[in-house]
């Protein structure tokens, strides 16, 4: 049984294409082709249609696909391969192949580091920069070495963990397809997945399956099986680590209550109530009210204060998709989205929200086609048009602006005085000891002008790690000024830190879930930011985008006011 984490639609053929286009750099061989097959990629990953909905005759004629193009979209979506492709991979060594994941490494140094070098694997590589072997060749200074083996050791520390986005559709999977082949017995997910942590390193369960059944499931489906007393653990072609923990029926409900909490979680329960959890009850539910307490939800079983707020029966009322009113961060196709404004509108309307803010970045950001004042006026012209068009419902005029390296916004404050409102971000020169950060966050906060702090640390999780900061001066900082701090949704950033998000309300900073959507679809990503939302125990109460129209108006309003 195999369960694919990514299926053949644009995005799969845009990576396709992308790393034939790097392998042949790598490789040294046809450098024209290589810049066709990248841009081709970068064409596809912006369409607004899947390409597996339209007939190759439509395909052909898309502006920036060519025959041989259009030929091997084809093959890819009749086949599921890309012939071509393989055929470089089967000549690469598959250490080298790995070096494309290593942030700062391209195409051009990866075929030095081999071609000149004699490194085949990340290992190999790891050691040659610590030996500073790599300062003997261009374009490899003793900063760019540095980076590489930060990076490389963060890579090999994150292996075969998952973002809870990219997981959770196999997880499902996984559970569906085990439920169907043991009717009628227990099989309940636990572990860090059920506790919706962001990322997840291995997918456990709880069950009443005997052991030598889940051996020969596992085994039938072509799975690499291990077994540890009662525990069984299993590896796919997808490489994740599943376990499963089998335990007689009667124990199911102690066992799933104990691994679906957290090790400070349940250590507290137990200085409290004692080690044993009676075997006799059927579910999580009367564990809780045996001992008189309210059910405390798998994701806020974390830390130890979630114990003490239970039994003084103070357990938050804790944020839901539901809660969220309007959609706060988003890029339209002014800057770096896919999407126009008026089909960002329709979408957020359909889908019942009440309002949307615009942000698309500022002039600085000219990779991302960031605005410039002329620009600015005529965008808020539009959106006064489709304001007119849609109300009730409103759009409004916002700016991504970057924190430029001083802590400064990127306008003058007239244009940042047109805007409803700001959100302040770092994009640039990431890589900064945490007083250069803090001076540019800092003076970023102090902007009489900024409302949100936009994602706080800069972090990719499983990419990036981000920039360090003191957690307890900013928030002090945005009390001071007034200042929201944005949970960015991705599910790559998920940024400002759930393990945060109590301090900052109990000192009465508002948080604000916003998908940072760069076309319609990314608005789905809210429910990520809402899912780490609830271990943090943010309340609807807690999060400006769970104002109301009237009551996110009311609140842009004294912000304003406190300007004058």
């Amino acid at each position: 049984m195999t369960i694919n984490l990514l299926q053949m639609e644009n995005a799969a053929i845009a990576d396709n294409f992308s790393l034939l286009g790097k392998l042949i750099d790598i490789h040294g061989d046809d450098s024209f082709k290589a810049k066709s097959y990248s841009s081709s990629a970068f064409t596809i990953d912006k369409l607004p249609v899947q390409l597996s909905t339209l007939t190759a005759e439509k395909i052909f004629s898309l502006k920036g696909i060519g025959q041989t193009t259009g030929k091997k979209i084809l093959e890819q979506l009749e086949t599921g391969r890309l012939s071509v492709l393989e055929e470089y991979i089967q000549k690469t060594p598959a250490g080298v192949l790995e070096l494309l994941n290593i942030k700062g490494l391209g195409p051009k140094k990866i075929s030095t580091v081999w071609k000149e070098l004699g490194v085949e694997s990340l290992g190999e590589l790891l050691y040659a920069c610590e030996e500073n072997r790599l300062l003997l060749y261009k374009g490899f200074g003793e900063k760019t070495q540095q980076n590489i083996k930060e990076s490389i050791n963060f890579y090999l520390s994150n292996q075969g963990s998952y973002l809870y986005g990219q997981i959770e559709g196999y997880a499902m999977a996984i559970t569906l397809k085990l439920k169907e082949s043991f009717p009628g017995q227990r099989i309940e997910i636990t572990g860090d997945f059920n506790r919706q942590m962001e990322v997840i390193d291995k997918l456990e369960w709880v069950t009443n399956i005997k052991p030598q059944q889940i051996i020969d499931f596992f085994i039938a489906n072509d799975y690499k099986v291990e077994v540890l007393d009662y525990t069984i653990k299993a590896k796919g072609d997808e490489n994740v680590t599943l376990e499963i923990h089998c335990t007689l029926s009667e124990k199911v409900s102690a066992l799933l209550f104990e691994m679906n909490c957290s090790t400070e979680f349940l250590q507290t329960w137990q200085n409290k109530f004692g080690d044993n959890i009676p075997s006799e009850f059927i579910s999580e539910e009367d564990i809780f009210k045996n001992y008189k307490l309210p059910f405390i939800p798998v994701c806020y079983r974390e830390k130890e204060y979630a114990v003490t707020q239970a039994i003084d029966n103070k357990l938050p009322k804790l944020i839901t998709i539901q809660d969220i009113k309007g959609i706060i961060h988003t890029h339209s196709d002014w800057s770096d989205g896919r999407d126009t404004i008026d089909a960002m509108a329709q979408n957020a309307i359909a889908l019942g929200y009440e309002y949307l803010v615009i942000s698309d970045h500022s002039q600085t950001a000219v990779y991302a086609n960031g605005l410039n004042p002329d620009r600015i006026k005529a965008q808020h012209e539009l959106i006064h048009e489709l304001n007119d068009k849609y109300k009730p419902f409103k759009i409004f005029k916002s700016i991504e602006s970057d924190i430029l390296n001083d802590g400064r916004l990127d306008y003058s404050d007239e244009i940042l005085s047109s805007f409803d409102l700001v959100i302040a971000s770092v994009h640039n020169n990431l890589r900064m000891p945490e007083e250069k950060a803090m001076m540019r966050l800092l003076n970023a906060i102090s902007n009489p002008y900024t409302t949100i702090l936009g994602h706080m640390t800069g972090r990719l999780l499983l990419s990036r790690n981000g920039y360090p900061v003191s957690y307890k001066t900013i928030i002090e900082a945005c009390v001071k000024n007034n200042v929201v701090i944005e949970l960015n949704a991705h599910s790559r950033r998920l940024d400002i830190d759930w393990r945060h998000i109590k301090e900052a309300t109990d000192a009465g900073v508002l948080i604000s879930i916003d998908p940072d959507a760069h076309y319609t679809t990314g608005f789905e990503d809210i429910r990520f930011g809402v899912l780490v939302a609830q271990k943090g125990g943010l309340t609807a109460q807690q999060n400006l985008s769970s104002f109301s129209l009237s009551e996110f108006e009311s609140f842009l309003k004294l912000k304003k006011v406190a300007l004058l």
